[in-house]
């Protein structure tokens, strides 16, 4: 007998990838979604169960609903040259009448009753280019906007010497009445001597 065609909906489809640097613990998301009137039993399952964390690993997705299954893949070193077989599966079935025991349910069920989806495991190294946003926004904004800072402060700089200095307005100011004083004081010296002489020469 054939086997039955999978009833749940996968996004992504057919590949899982995972974005390095893989020193630390990566995680992608895989949506399954129950788009039949009844229950559905899910369980995921890899080829390499040391390398990843499942959770949840198995479930049931009630009619009409969706659930997130978060796979991690721990920390390794990565070599680009060689390529990922890491593969996983999600096997499913319609739900029986009672899932108390859902190790047993799995155990009873008969082959044509499961259905399976395959999907490759993919792993991608970030691009040079491929930096976080403000890293972006640092090099274009910041060496366009610093000069216009830097000019403004010069210009500021170099006016303040012409319009922004009392004490060298006041120091101009008493030069010039000094030199005012000085010259009254010549006048009235003058008219006095012409006045003594006068007085003699009468």
């Amino acid at each position: 007998m054939a086997k039955a065609e999978q009833v749940l909906s996968l996004e992504p489809q057919h590949e899982l990838k995972f974005k390095g640097p893989f020193t630390d613990v990566v995680t992608t998301n895989l949506k399954l979604g129950n788009p039949t009137d009844r229950n559905v039993c899910f369980k995921v399952k890899t080829t390499a169960p040391r390398r990843y964390c499942v959770r949840p690993n198995s479930g049931i997705i009630d009619a009409g609903t969706s659930i997130n299954v978060s796979v991690m893949l721990q920390p390794f070193d990565y070599d680009p040259n060689e390529k990922s077989k890491h593969k996983f599966m999600v096997q499913s079935m319609f739900a029986p009448a009672d899932t108390s025991d859902m190790e047993a349910v799995w155990k009873e069920a008969k082959p044509e009753e499961l259905m399976d989806s395959k999907l490759r495991c993919v792993f991608e190294l970030p691009a040079e280019n491929d930096k976080p946003a403000r890293f972006r926004c640092a090099q274009t904004i910041l060496p366009d906007s610093l000069p216009k800072y830097q000019e403004e402060d010069g210009l500021r700089m170099r006016k303040a010497p012409q319009t922004n200095n009392p004490i060298s307005a006041s120091a101009a100011a008493v030069k010039d009445e000094g030199l005012s004083s000085r010259l009254l004081a010549l006048v009235v010296l003058f008219f006095v001597f012409g006045v003594i002489i006068g007085k003699i020469a009468l």
